[in-house]
């Protein structure tokens, strides 16, 4: 048996009140607790089930308090992001400790934002957090999350923000009323995101004309750089002074695949003691940002990948039974990570990230300078280039590459987020499109993916993109993993330097990371271009933020793959046995 106390006030020590939701086993005994602080809504399914099953983790001996984070739902004060989350997560922390149904032991779980909640309560250091799961989220707010590669992540933010704002809207009435026009414009713009997503200037959309109900959007606009006003929230740069285990879990598809790998390598490498670092765990499936589910995509990557079939509740409650009840049936034992390798559709227990045993290929680019669309003559092979014509495609930003799947959220509607065939965006003549031989023998790729682009444009700034893509027998390509970098931010994204057009620079592309096998009969394939919308916002090519259309600028953009520049892919390569 349990018990629920609803709308349970957890004072601040601002005088603010946050209510939370406690579910806890019957009874007068104490219990370890596990604590959610979501914006999200406490009284939700996603938060009581989704992201942990309440009921059945109280039934298993957990007291879980749900939260909604400030200024969200039923909590008193205006919500801004990040900004109150570490001093309101250690009031939390701390009054959940003290509790007469308290051991003094608490856990914090959840994903994507509910995961920075953690994070940012793990870097103020309250005395009885003691173990964490975070879920889908980031390392850094600025890389990652906001930005990436200098790139502004332009369909999540604005998804983002018009959900959250339009989905707390009665909080938002209370506070500050007369939102009837507001709540109607957010609603239109969700509805009809392309439009919203073509606005420019961006910080000027319509559909936050009222920039007190999200301040946080036009300040993330206003910071481009990775400047101190990022900085503050940097949870990778506390990496080394927190001691706490964690439980780290994400996807191959997730927006926040690189947050999830990096704060594993950081505190597996770099945490305060021996203990914490040893108490990483990593956890990665198939999966989109949405859930632990198989079919990602246009791709189903069967019942196996399923959050169910691997009972990712249990997975969640052992590792807290470990940190938090002290009951180790041999966990703390077990190989620390759990991947899924695609391709041949299987889990796979590792001692390392990256595994010890891959060795780094490089793929060089090739063409005889018409490797535009997919039909055109780029190849892709360990063979180092020789004199080689380059390929020229011209970006448009008013009318971009569009996005076919990836990492995204959070508007699956208009702009679906997984696995998708490639090939109509690969019959566009900006789209520059390599590909192997087809392989006699499987190739497996798990591992951080990088590409090396030697590249030249026109204009004083703009942005070069990748992607990683399996080719099947009947020609169909799937996307693996992608990656963007805005020029100005090649060497830097705190200290921006325009390019001279013409000159021909080194850019590094991160993709992330994946688990892959390309089995035979399949080709790898890599794709260049510039744009990916609107996944990232265009850039204008003029080395300014566009006003509106008139203020996009089209640039010739010249890729060498020769001796002296022998642009190519890394890729991860796990030999087999």
């Amino acid at each position: 048996m349990i018990q629920v106390e609803f709308d349970v006030p957890v004072p601040m020590r601002d005088g603010t009140r946050l209510f939370a939701d406690v579910y806890r086993p019957a009874g007068d005994g104490r219990h370890p607790v596990l604590l959610q602080r979501t914006p999200y809504d406490k009284a939700g399914a996603e938060t009581r089930v989704r992201a942990l099953d309440a009921v059945r983790a109280a039934r298993e001996g957990f007291a879980v308090v749900i939260q909604d984070v400030r200024g969200r739902y039923a909590s008193e004060g205006d919500f801004y992001t990040f900004v109150n989350e570490s001093a309101d997560g250690y009031d939390t922390v701390e009054w959940a400790a003290a509790q007469s149904w308290s051991t003094g032991r608490v856990g914090m779980y959840g994903g994507s934002y509910v995961g920075a909640t953690q994070w940012l309560a793990a870097i103020a250091k309250p005395p009885h957090l003691t173990a964490i799961a975070p879920t889908i989220t980031s390392h850094d707010y600025y890389e990652g999350w906001t930005y990436q590669g200098g790139a502004f992540q332009l369909n999540f933010t604005l998804s983002w923000a018009l959900g959250l704002t339009l989905f707390n809207a009665d909080h938002l009435e209370r506070r500050f009323g007369g939102l009837e026009e507001d709540i109607a414009r957010l609603t239109q713009a969700i509805d009809n995101f392309e439009e919203a997503a073509d606005h420019l200037p961006l910080e000027e959309n319509p559909a936050f004309s009222r920039r007190d109900l999200t301040p946080y959007y036009h300040d993330w606009i206003a910071h481009p750089d990775d400047d101190d006003y990022w900085r503050r929230w940097n949870i990778e740069s506390r990496h080394h002074t927190l001691d706490i285990a964690a439980l780290h879990r994400g996807g191959w598809y997730d927006i926040f695949l690189g947050g999830t790998l990096r704060n594993f390598q950081g505190m597996r490498a770099n945490a305060a003691s021996e203990a914490a670092r040893a108490g990483q765990r990593l956890l990665i499936g198939p999966w989109i940002h949405d859930g632990p589910d198989p079919k990602v995509g246009e791709v189903d990557f069967g019942v196996g990948a399923a959050g169910d079939a691997i009972d990712v509740d249990g997975r969640t409650l052992r590792f807290f039974d470990q940190w938090l009840k002290g009951v180790d049936d041999g966990h703390s034992e077990e190989a620390p990570i759990d991947i899924f390798v695609m391709g041949v559709n299987e889990w796979r227990k590792e001692w390392e990230w990256p595994l010890a045993r891959t060795r780094f290929e490089r793929h060089y680019l090739h063409s005889g300078g018409r490797a535009q669309t997919l039909d055109g003559d780029g190849t892709l092979d360990t063979t180092a280039p020789g004199a080689e014509p380059p390929d020229v495609f011209l970006y448009r930003p008013n009318d971009p590459v569009p996005t076919c799947g990836g990492g995204l959220c959070c508007h699956a509607p208009q702009v679906p987020y997984g696995a998708f065939d490639q090939r109509e965006v690969e019959r566009r003549a900006d789209v520059l499109v390599y590909t192997s031989a087809v392989l006699d023998e499987p190739v497996e790729v798990t591992g951080p993916v990088s590409v090396t682009l030697y590249a030249a444009s026109s204009a004083p700034d703009t942005d070069f993109t990748a992607k990683l893509v399996d080719v099947g027998p009947c020609g169909r390509a799937v996307n693996l993993s992608d990656g963007i970098i805005r020029a100005r931010y090649r060497n830097s994204t705190a200290k921006p330097e325009p390019i001279s057009p013409g000159r021909v620079y080194e850019y590094r592309i991160d993709l992330w990371a994946t688990s892959n096998v390309f089995l035979p009969g399949h080709r790898i394939r890599v794709e260049i271009s510039s744009s990916n919308y609107p996944r990232f916002d265009r850039n204008p090519n003029t080395g300014a933020p566009a006003r509106g259309p008139e203020d996009l600028e089209p640039a010739t953009q010249t890729i060498l793959h020769d001796e002296a520049h022998p642009s190519h892919i890394t890729l991860p390569i796990v030999p087999k046995g």
